[in-house]
């Protein structure tokens, strides 16, 4: 009887433990994937620390909320690309990004997301497809610049704020780097001792979105991804059904587009001179 007793009690014990795990992965999981402060939440470099010239633009959401962004020109541009950034740091870590584009003969609209760098609000996922849709808004009706001359462009989360925003815009062309399917998708993988399909309340599915889109679609993508394996960003090639392109890096989540240098400025360029019309001075662009 005792034994039982205590065996029973330590059932109990581990049911009580895994509970509170299944309310605190509900109940938090968007502090475990917004990560606004990683690296350090003050916006503290420009791009002037890389010799570029550029504009500070606040944008205001369709839900009036105030968000950060730079416009770093290029000059006789062929396109602009709207830049959505991972889930962790601000606008001002992505400054190798940014030179890359500019090198390439590409303006840049990049933006912090509510609740990051000095951006307002709290992050969401409804949010931060509305901040994207805010920074397309302040292009076309702004800016001006012809949709036909925008390449949407998402790297790890942002590929899914990208991808979403290209199932109801027609851009140039959407460009999706090291993305994953879908949150439900990583997290099964991460920790499949979790119901965490059940438990999910983001969402960011990459893979549903393409599904959708018509617009050209380069998949950029490392075997070497620490964070998000190879194999998501086959299943959204895959999944894709339009004129697409598979670029294969190597290097880690975060510097595989710089150790593959050569390749990744190769493959871009080589995308973009196929689906960007020539180039015109930005503002006789409509």
């Amino acid at each position: 009887m005792a034994m039982s007793a205590a065996l029973g009690g330590i059932i109990l014990l581990i049911a009580v433990v895994y509970g509170a795990l299944l309310l605190f992965v509900f109940i938090y999981q968007p502090r475990l994937l917004f990560l606004p402060g990683l690296g350090g939440r003050n916006v503290d470099r420009t791009p002037a620390q890389v010799n570029l010239a550029f504009e500070e633009v606040y944008l205001t959401s369709a839900d009036n909320v105030r968000l950060d962004s730079w416009f770093v020109p290029a000059a006789d541009a062929d396109g602009v690309v709207l830049f959505c950034h991972g889930n962790a740091g601000n606008i001002s870590h992505r400054l190798d990004s940014l030179a890359l584009f500019h090198d390439l003969g590409l303006s840049v609209l990049i933006f912090d997301y509510r609740g990051y760098g000095r951006s307002q609000g709290h992050p969401s996922e409804a949010g931060t497809y509305a901040d994207a849709e805010a920074a397309w808004h302040y292009l076309v009706t702004e800016r001006h610049i012809a949709p036909q001359r925008i390449i949407l462009f998402g790297r790890s989360l942002g590929a899914a704020v990208a991808a979403r925003l290209a199932t109801n815009r027609r851009p140039a062309a959407l460009i999706v780097e090291s993305a994953f399917t879908s949150v439900p998708d990583m997290a099964a993988e991460l920790y499949p001792w979790l119901p965490t399909r059940l438990l999910s309340r983001l969402h960011y599915n990459t893979l549903a979105a393409v599904r959708q889109i018509s617009c050209p679609l380069l998949v950029i993508h490392s075997r070497q991804d620490e964070i998000i394996p190879f194999q998501h960003g086959e299943a959204i090639f895959a999944a894709a059904d339009t004129t697409k392109d598979f670029l294969e890096i190597k290097g880690g989540h975060n510097d595989g587009f710089l150790l593959s240098d050569s390749i990744y400025r190769q493959g871009l360029a080589d995308f973009l001179d196929r689906h960007l019309p020539g180039s015109a001075p930005e503002g006789n662009r409509q």
